[in-house]
C-alpha cells in the first residue's frame, strides 16, 4: 500500500506546547493543594482538558470534592492561563527536523493533517507559521472519546480522504500511540522506546525523523 498522508499530534510532536500545558496544570494543582509527581507529565500528555483535570484530582484524592460546575471553572481557568502562555510562541518553537519532514512530505505530494486533543491547535499552528501547510485539522469538539480511543485518528484520515492503510501517524505519548494502532494506522513514536513500544517505529527525538527512512519502514510493513 502506498503512503499518501501524514497525521500529526501537535503537543510534543510539532512543538513543545506541552510545556505550557504542564505549567498551567501545575499552577492549578498547586492552587488546590495537589503536588504532581514527575510521572504525571506523561499521564497528562495528549489528553483532553476534562480527562487531564480528572487525572490531577485523582493524584490528590479529590475526585469527589468538586461539583461539575467547579470542575468546568477550573478547566476554563487553566485554559485561559495556557492561552496567555502560548501567545509567546513563534516559528522558533517548531521542534528540530519537523520543517524538513513537512517539506519532504509536501514535495512527495502527501496530504497532511492534525490529530490533536487541543482546542487551541489553530492558534498554535498560526503562531508557528504552519497553518497553511495542513490540509485537515480534526476539531476536538466533534469527538465523543479521547485518546487512547482511535476516533481522532480515524477522523484525521477521513479529512484527507484516505484509508487507514495509506497514512502514517506521529505521537509522543503512549495513549496516542495506542489510539493510532487502534485506528489500524502505521505509528511513529517520538521519545522513550519503552513507553512507546507499541509503535511501528520509535525515534528518540523529532530531529531523528527522516522521511526517506520512514517511507522505507512503511513500505516494508
Amino acid at each position: 500500500m502506498m503512503l499518501k498522508g501524514l497525521i500529526f499530534d501537535l503537543d510534543g510532536v510539532l512543538t513543545d506546547s506541552a510545556t505550557y500545558h504542564l505549567q498551567a496544570w501545575n499552577e492549578l494543582a498547586n492552587r488546590i493543594g495537589i503536588t504532581l509527581p514527575p510521572e504525571a507529565n506523561d499521564a497528562l500528555r495528549g489528553r483532553s482538558r476534562e480527562d487531564s483535570l480528572a487525572v490531577i484530582l485523582a493524584y490528590g484524592g479529590q475526585e469527589s470534592r468538586y461539583t461539575a460546575e467547579e470542575k468546568a471553572a477550573m478547566a476554563a481557568a487553566k485554559n485561559a492561563r495556557y492561552q496567555e502562555l502560548i501567545k509567546q510562541m513563534t516559528p522558533a518553537d517548531i521542534l528540530p527536523g519537523i520543517v524538513a519532514l513537512l517539506d519532504a512530505a509536501q514535495a512527495a505530494g502527501l496530504g497532511l493533517a492534525i490529530a490533536s486533543a487541543s482546542k487551541n491547535a489553530p492558534t498554535i499552528l498560526t503562531q508557528l507559521g504552519l497553518m497553511a501547510r495542513f490540509d485537515g485539522i480534526v476539531d476536538p469538539e466533534t469527538l465523543h472519546r479521547g485518546k487512547p480511543d482511535p476516533e481522532i485518528f480515524i477522523q484525521a484520515a477521513k479529512t484527507l480522504g484516505l484509508a487507514a492503510s495509506e497514512v502514517m501517524s506521529f505521537e509522543d505519548a503512549s495513549a496516542g500511540v495506542a489510539a493510532i494502532k487502534a485506528a489500524q494506522q502505521f505509528a511513529v513514536g517520538i521519545g522513550d522506546a519503552q513507553v512507546l513500544a507499541a509503535a511501528d517505529v520509535v525515534v528518540p527525538t523529532t530531529a531523528d525523523l527522516d522521511f526517506a527512512r520512514l517511507q522505507q519502514a512503511f513500505t516494508a510493513e
